[in-house]
């Protein structure tokens, strides 16, 4: 009869290491689709701090170019 009983507890156990394993699986993905979510928009950041750096040393470099020409 003890048998029966173990039966049921190895069961029990595999169906709950089943739905842990399917609750983990779901949550990593969520994580993946997170993960990827901010390193676009970081990206996305960084490409417009970088489009504004440039866009500061161009005006940097025509307000020396036009300084030069009343100056000199």
């Amino acid at each position: 009869m003890f048998y029966v009983l173990s039966a049921c507890l190895v069961a029990l156990g595999i169906l709950v290491l089943v739905v842990i394993t399917i609750r983990s699986a779901r949550l990593l993905r969520r994580y993946g689709r997170t993960a990827s979510m901010v390193s676009a928009s970081t990206h996305d950041q960084l490409g417009l701090l970088r489009a504004r750096v440039a866009a500061v040393k161009v005006a940097i470099g025509q307000r020396r170019g036009r300084s030069r020409t009343h100056n000199g």
